[in-house]
């Protein structure tokens, strides 16, 4: 599956990532956050549990806060504002 980026409405994107293993999740997740204004949030969809303790620690160590996650079945959602 390719990965998808697109904007749901203004300030709120989507990206999933679904299929990927570490590290593209996080690589990808990155390069979407630097895109995004401050204030912006990203819908994160990805099914790779070790992704989510890197993504986790990316995103504190870069200052964008996850505001939500969820897990329904083998995929976790993170809802992740840009700092």
């Amino acid at each position: 599956m390719a990965m998808q980026f697109k904007q749901i409405e203004h300030g709120l994107y989507t990206l999933d990532v679904t299929g990927y293993v570490c590290p593209h999740p996080q690589l990808y997740t990155k390069k979407v956050m630097e895109k995004l204004h401050s204030g912006d949030k990203l819908e994160l969809v990805f099914d790779n549990p070790s992704s989510a303790e890197s993504i986790t620690a990316m995103c504190t160590n870069e200052g964008n806060p996850i505001i939500d996650t969820q897990k329904n079945g083998s995929k976790f959602t993170f809802i992740i504002q840009k700092g």
